[in-house]
């Protein structure tokens, strides 16, 4: 047997036997709902621990079958330095971290990270409830452009456009990393822009309820965050736990049809089987989507596809006028007009959810974009208002804006983000 591979053997023997005591220190996951894609979570499940540095010494000893997440250190080989490796993770102690970011690129950032960029609204929202706002030195025009939501990180420079930042003004700011969004390629784009300057790129939208608290988790990770993250986690899971609970056992006869869709370039659009935002909150909320099985993410159909569907709820994400929603509008007048138009439109006037006033305004920018699991809250008591009685998305979405995002802003006072007359007269 080769010298190298017995000594590994038996320092990996050792190393666990000596870090049995770490076990005591280090929180235990209390669900598996995903793979977090972080290298050195040998066992694969939504944390890394000590049942990793077990799992990877197992590997080494040939008593587990290799896999790739094992390779803490990221070079081709699991051995001791991945138990080191791991172990220093656990401690939040490693100078470098591995990941898998949101468009599956395997990228490598140095720590500590002291000073990055955060291109899009919704992943300056998680910095902000995980506590690394001071971190931040650049954001793009959308977060300037929002001022009251962030009143500090719209002060900061700006790089330019979310859809295509500019190269130079993120050189300029001299960063350790830069957050961008994951739509078409841009990712990849930017990646590619900034190669060979030392700035590690990581795509992290913050926008599908699918992959949103591996995200947060991961940014944890990255920023030393642990303990603000599981707090922040621990919160909005524990609403959208609540829904899922209620609604898992309802028979599809129990759900009502949806219907949810948004204006574009004068058309009505809605969600297909591949869109990761509202058609998966619709189904969450224990509802289902008629056009749930159609292939695309943001796709057009038919009206009289629509109308022979006849869905029993329909909510309206966007397409109206300026100012008609949003943390700096007040009157609730302009959402008022505007759903009175959508239930005219001759398209629609004919449909159960017309007829029966279940017609409802989401706000998608704040409700599906920026903080989807509110939005999911408002989905839930829609579709199951007698199960949900006792939910209150605006006192929910206060205490988001109060307890993590730590703005003072009053809900009571300000803000039109739903509209419905019975159920939501005041916009909230």
């Amino acid at each position: 047997m080769n010298l190298n591979k017995i000594g590994s053997l038996a320092m990996a023997t050792l190393m666990v036997l000596a870090s049995v005591t770490l076990l005591s220190i280090v929180p235990v996951s209390a669900s598996d709902d995903f793979t977090l894609g972080i290298y050195g979570n040998a066992n694969q499940d939504d944390t890394i621990d000590m049942r990793d540095v077990t799992k990877i010494a197992r590997m080494i000893c040939w008593l587990e079958d290799e896999v790739d997440l094992a390779d803490a250190k990221y070079d081709g080989n699991i051995n001791v330095l991945d138990i080191i490796q791991t172990e220093l993770i656990i401690l939040g102690r490693e100078k470098e971290l591995t990941l898998i970011d949101e468009v599956d690129r395997i990228v490598t950032v140095e720590k500590p990270v002291e000073r990055m960029v955060v291109s899009y609204h919704a992943t300056a929202g998680v910095i902000k409830a995980i506590g690394a706002e001071d971190k931040v030195v650049g954001v793009s025009s959308t977060i300037v452009s929002a001022e009251l939501l962030f009143p500090e990180l719209s002060q900061l420079p700006s790089i330019g456009s979310t859809w295509a930042p500019d190269v130079e003004s993120i050189l300029m700011l001299e960063p350790d990393l830069v957050l961008t969004i994951t739509s078409g390629s841009k990712t990849e784009t930017l990646a590619e822009q900034l190669e060979g300057t030392g700035i590690s790129v990581i795509g992290a939208y913050c926008t599908s309820p699918l992959t949103y608290t591996e995200t947060v988790e991961k940014l944890a990770y990255i920023l030393d965050k642990r303990t603000e993250a599981e707090e922040y986690i621990d919160w909005y899971e524990g609403y959208t736990d609540l829904i899922k609970d209620r609604t898992e056992e309802l028979t599809e006869e129990d759900k009502p049809r949806v219907f949810g869709t948004y204006k574009y370039n004068e058309e009505w659009k809605t969600y297909g089987n591949a869109n990761q935002g509202a058609n998966q909150m619709i189904k969450m909320a224990g509802g289902i989507n008629i056009a749930g099985d159609l292939p695309g993410g943001w796709i057009t159909v038919d009206p009289e596809w629509v109308l022979e569907e006849n869905p029993s709820i329909i909510f309206v994400q966007s397409g109206w006028p300026p100012h008609t929603f949003g943390y700096d509008v007040d009157d609730i007048s302009e959402a008022k007009a505007f759903r009175e138009e959508f239930m005219s439109l001759p398209v629609f006037e004919n449909m159960d959810a017309v007829e029966n006033e279940e017609v409802y305004l989401l706000h998608g920018d704040s409700m599906v974009w920026r903080s989807w699991f509110i939005g999911q809250v408002y989905l839930a008591k829609w579709f199951h208002p007698e199960l949900f009685e006792d939910l209150d998305p605006k006192a929910i979405h206060q205490e988001w804006l109060t307890e993590f995002l730590g703005i003072d802003y009053d809900l009571d006072e300000h803000g039109v983000f739903v509209y419905h007359p019975e159920k939501h007269p005041d916009g909230k």
